[in-house]
């Protein structure tokens, strides 16, 4: 318990942290589903060893400095959670812990750089794809670059698919059997747009309205996981503010983006729109999800010959959102296929935001840890539900020359549609 420091004195993030903290009794159980433990090896690089470090810093017995590396090197992978008995709520204390803190974070000049250029730009598909086109100039001078911007360099892919716009409304193909509202997000934009195009087209395909709101912006999770409170809040406020209150659902097609979203009740907390917040998370699917549960109504073909896909689980979809049945299902739909599980699944691939640029060396070998698991499946294409993992995916499995096909679940639906023709 925080005997030192009363919950009052936290601000109104204070309570789910006092709750998280006294709701873990140390057993332990969630070393084993930690990758940092798994990769480091140390109790402080553990769940339960940064529960005690937290305290600790809440409480005023340990200087924040002391706790920092092994705060930073967290995930937010969220693997614990299902993994622990108790039912800690790990989530409650991470990031507003990193919220709590920034302030009096103190960061080397390069770390605050490259932070900011994140921050000003992933959020925004405009800036994002200018920083892009930079950042591939920027690699042909890689060797000169200092050690803290190459790995932001690394990430930038050697060409970039045209921009893809979408109307504000698609209506369902047939007749319509709902009506959503889609969240377009913001480095899928850039990274793979098709992703929005092939969800797009499955929904309307099933007889769904496709809505995306004007003025909708980036969901906030990446200012969220780094601390950054009041980005999060202005984020969170702008979606609350963009998507309408007459659609069925409210879907997402990055698992980042949908656990972001149910958290934005903690991520107002105190504020006069926490409220709002809590009954707009409520509509908030993944959709797999909401298609699983509607049915699909036209059921896709396939190639007519077996094809073995290997399937990731996104980290923020299994551990954060509990969805791991249902983009199951809708590929076993498609006939032919032959769905191959990863060794060691539940292991994060290491890309969880901008842990890429963060903690490099730890995302490197999670990410190599990963690509060798699809490669040992045998599979001609991995699927996954976010944009992160599949870029992570892709990077790793060329390094080690292999020609699996990267896919959203999504594009693979509608690429066995095509075949319908």
């Amino acid at each position: 318990m925080l005997h030192q420091i009363p919950t009052e004195s936290l601000g109104p993030l204070g309570a789910p942290m006092t709750h998280a903290v006294e709701t873990c009794v140390h057993c332990g159980f969630c070393l084993a589903a930690c990758p940092t433990y798994r990769e480091l090896g140390q109790e402080m690089d553990t769940p339960r060893g940064r529960i005690v470090l937290m305290k600790e810093v809440l409480e005023g017995t340990l200087p924040l400095a002391a706790a920092q590396p092994h705060v930073d090197r967290c995930l937010g992978c969220l693997a614990c959670e299902p993994a622990c008995p108790s039912g800690v709520p790990y989530r409650d204390l991470i990031s507003p812990f990193r919220a709590l803190m920034q302030a009096k974070t103190r960061r080397s000049p390069a770390e605050i750089l490259r932070r900011y250029v994140t921050a000003q730009t992933v959020p925004y598909p405009a800036r994002f794809r200018i920083a892009t086109i930079l950042g591939r100039l920027g690699k042909l001078f890689r060797p000169l670059m200092p050690p803290s911007v190459r790995p932001m360099l690394d990430l930038v892919p050697d060409k970039l698919p045209p921009a893809q716009h979408w109307p504000l409304v698609t209506p369902a193909r047939g007749e319509r059997r709902a009506r959503v509202a889609l969240l377009a997000g913001c480095a899928q934009q850039v990274l793979d747009p098709d992703i929005n195009t092939a969800t797009i087209e499955v929904l309307t395909r099933n007889g769904v309205d496709v809505v995306l709101p004007d003025g909708q912006g980036c969901c906030g999770g990446l200012a969220w996981h780094s601390g950054d409170l009041r980005a999060a809040r202005a984020f969170a406020r702008r979606n609350l503010d963009a998507f309408p209150s007459d659609v069925d659902a409210i879907l997402t097609n990055a698992a980042g983006c949908g656990s972001a979203m149910h958290e934005y009740h903690l991520i107002l907390r105190g504020t006069p729109d926490e409220a709002r917040a809590e009954k707009f998370r409520h509509r908030v699917q993944d959709v797999s999800v909401f298609l699983q549960k509607l049915g699909l109504r036209d059921l896709p073909k396939g190639s007519g010959s077996i094809v073995k896909i290997a399937y990731h689980d996104a980290c923020h979809l299994s551990n954060a959102q509990g969805v791991r049945r249902q983009p199951r299902e809708l590929l076993r739909a498609i006939p032919g296929v032959e769905l191959c599980e990863l060794a060691d699944a539940q292991m994060c691939c290491g890309s969880a935001g901008s842990y890429n640029l963060d903690q490099p060396e730890i995302a490197a070998s999670l990410g190599e840890k990963k690509a060798r698991a699809v490669i040992a499946t045998g599979a001609t294409v991995v699927a996954s539900g976010n944009i992160g993992c599949l870029t992570q995916l892709r990077m790793h499995l060329a390094r080690q020359g292999s020609s699996i096909r990267i896919r959203h679940t999504m594009q693979i639906l509608r690429d066995a549609y095509a075949k319908n023709k």
